[in-house]
């Protein structure tokens, strides 16, 4: 259990669901391209955004782009304390810093003063580029250095009365990520963010980032999280709410399963199910749909399904719990199967 954090409107920490983030591609200071991507990113289920700031004119911005959104939105600084404290003025809803690259520790106490003075959360972000030159000599590049100096950071922060904190110990290491993460857990209360840095593109980013962010979401580890990918940031926020949704933490999503058919396979079971994936989306109720590639696996081992379809070469039948609905021939298939699928769903919501 971790403490709680309060970022805008959001609450991260406490054993909530953890929070979906991601990060704007454009330049902060593009209001209106900015606007756009960040409204992108909340109709996909973003919670939290952050924004670069790499000039005054992106530290300035934030007020401008906070008329337009509805989520909090984190200023990601490195190196400029001003920035820092422009960026806070401007609104921006929490800060990302890492101490150890702002500079000297009177820069660190100005940049922490402004942080109390507006009540603005703070993240402190090690990752194996940033670990301190004194703990990547004690231990190597492994968890303990990362861990350390992540914490070195903090006391920093602490030191001078800031509180609200969020740590974050990312690697592009899988097992170097969550093996630091573990060990953070047992050291901090402190809610933590996590993530597999630097994933790549979308294929293998996305299975980086499920075994590590997954791995860490089922030990219970992680108040908020992203999946960083060399993508549009709205594919992040879909492959999130997918990890969230696979260990079982959000359960208010309609569950599409299909077998990956065989030579038994008669008709076009894929072709179905990537539809029936599109058109459930939008649902946000707890409810499993089965598109089965034939009679041998469903309706036996969808049974629990609240309905699902299963064909043959002249007919499907549709079936719900594991019982036996109706037959429905091959042509007509699909168009009683949606019918069905969205009377079950309306009748959830």
């Amino acid at each position: 259990m971790t403490r709680e954090v309060k970022i805008g409107s959001v609450i991260v920490g406490g054993g909530r669901i953890p929070a979906i983030q991601s990060m704007c591609t454009t330049k902060t200071s593009d209001i209106e391209g900015t606007v756009g991507q960040i409204l992108r990113l909340e109709e996909a289920g973003c919670e939290i955004v952050r924004c670069s700031v790499l000039d005054e004119a992106d530290a300035r911005s934030f007020q401008k782009i906070k008329d337009f959104i509805h989520i909090p939105i984190v200023a990601d600084i490195h190196f400029a304390k001003k920035y820092a404290v422009l960026a806070i003025e401007s609104g921006c809803d929490k800060v990302r810093i890492n101490p150890g690259n702002i500079g000297k520790e009177e820069d660190v106490a100005f940049v922490a003063d402004c942080i109390k003075a507006h009540g603005v959360p703070v993240r402190v972000g090690a990752n194996t580029g940033s670990i301190e030159p004194e703990y990547l000599r004690k231990y190597g590049k492994n968890e303990h250095s990362l861990v350390e100096s992540a914490l070195y950071n903090v006391g920093i922060l602490e030191k001078h009365g800031v509180r609200d904190i969020v740590i974050s110990v990312k690697a592009s290491s899988v097992p170097l990520t969550v093996k630091a993460y573990r060990l953070l857990a047992k050291r901090t209360d402190y809610p933590l963010h996590v993530g597999v840095t630097e994933a790549g593109t979308k294929e293998m980013g996305i299975v980086k980032s499920a075994v590590g962010i997954g791995s860490l979401l089922l030990d219970g580890i992680g108040d908020t999280l992203r999946v960083s990918l060399n993508e549009d940031p709205v594919e992040e926020v879909y492959a999130a709410r997918n990890l969230l949704r696979a260990t079982g933490i959000d359960e208010n999503f309609v569950d599409v399963i299909a077998c990956p058919t065989c030579g038994r396979c008669q008709w076009d079971s894929m072709g179905l199910a990537h539809k029936v994936q599109a058109f459930v989306r939008p649902y946000s109720v707890k409810a499993k749909v089965a598109v089965m590639g034939c009679v041998v696996n469903g309706p036996g081992e969808a049974s629990d399904a609240d309905i699902g379809i299963a064909g043959g070469k002249d007919c499907c039948i549709l079936f719900k719990k594991g019982k036996i609905d109706r037959k429905i021939e091959a042509e007509r298939a699909e168009e009683v199967f949606f019918a069905a699928l969205k009377a079950m769903l309306e009748e959830k919501c």
